[in-house]
């Protein structure tokens, strides 16, 4: 009988704990800039779907991405939903279109990172809500930090670069 041996989808992201926020993506070796991590997997649901849920503040793995719908890491995700925000991220999700003609969420690295080093991307959220930016609270420790995981004020983000998807909610 021939065994396989099953590959991961995110082979050079390990997770652990992290000193910014429970579970942390860790580098599993030395990466360039601009290597794949791994795309945000997990179950898919409409605008229509997500607004009849009810999250009550929980734990949640929510990417949205720029076609309304929303991935759910937490349900058949992989170790992607484990990238904890930072002000100063060493990351960052690209939506593309695969063979089949789906968006998708990629993660690549922008710099080059050493193995072992917490794997960042900014979260950007969005307070739909109006919620203050002190519910959102940061804890990434960079010098620039904001203080909130909640997407720079608009004068803000045209100075940096745009990201095409924003995290309604992940790892919070």
């Amino acid at each position: 009988m021939k065994h396989h041996k099953r590959t991961s989808s995110t082979p050079f992201v390990r997770v652990g704990p992290s000193g910014v926020h429970g579970l942390g993506a860790f580098a599993t070796r030395d990466l360039p800039a601009e290597s794949f991590l791994g795309l945000y997997e997990g179950r898919r649901y409409t605008k229509a779907e997500i607004a009849t849920k009810v999250w009550d503040d929980q734990l949640t793995y929510l990417f949205t991405l720029s076609n309304d719908m929303t991935i759910d890491g937490a349900k058949g995700g992989n170790a992607t939903r484990h990238l904890n925000h930072s002000c100063e991220p060493n990351c960052e999700a690209v939506e593309e279109y695969d063979e089949g003609g789906e968006l998708v969420l990629k993660f690549q690295t922008l710099v080059a990172v050493d193995a072992g080093d917490e794997l960042f991307i900014d979260y950007s959220l969005t307070a739909d809500d109006g919620s203050p930016a002190s519910k959102y609270p940061c804890h990434c420790g960079a010098p620039s930090c904001r203080g909130t995981m909640l997407a720079p004020p608009e004068d803000e983000a045209d100075e940096q670069a745009a990201q095409p998807a924003q995290a309604l909610s992940a790892g919070t």
